[in-house]
């Protein structure tokens, strides 16, 4: 087994314990993986700032949303079959929320009903909660949070 030393910490590991590295002369980073983790965290600790906003853009960079367009392109391609199948046993199974959803989905197209902020948190993103399915356009508004609250 090759043996390894870190130049931070001055210990002697595996190489498996060191990130693998094609320029490196053993093709292992000279830092073990444990002082490179503490040193990842300590800079993003001290630019923080640079880190958020960095984060919160990230996904608009245009590699990032051709790769994710192509990649959901990719998935609804390979389960088209099984994703109509699973709505049509949803379906099936459960016809009054079905029912219940479409006249929701419906009356919000026709302006018969508005959606209105989640009675818990105010948020504009909402989902309609039923609390009984034969009353399908009686619905209490709710943020994804608080909706998944509702039923667990």
């Amino acid at each position: 087994m090759d043996i390894k030393k870190c130049f931070k910490c001055n210990i002697e590991w595996p190489l498996s314990n060191f990130y693998k590295h094609k320029a490196m002369k053993d093709g292992h980073v000279n830092k073990c993986k444990e002082c490179n983790k503490k040193d990842v965290i300590e800079n993003r600790e001290k630019n923080i700032s640079y880190y958020r906003q960095y984060d919160k853009l990230r996904h608009l960079k245009d590699e990032r949303r051709e790769y994710s367009h192509r990649q959901a392109k990719e998935w609804r391609e390979n389960n088209r079959e099984g994703s109509n199948e699973h709505q049509r046993r949803y379906r099936a199974k459960y016809p009054e929320k079905a029912k219940a959803r479409y006249a929701v989905s419906n009356a919000i197209r026709d302006g018969k009903l508005k959606k209105k902020p989640c009675m818990v948190c105010g948020t504009q993103k909402v989902e309609g909660h039923h609390h009984d399915y034969s009353k399908p356009l009686h619905i209490t508004w709710l943020c994804k949070a608080h909706h998944d609250a509702m039923h667990h």
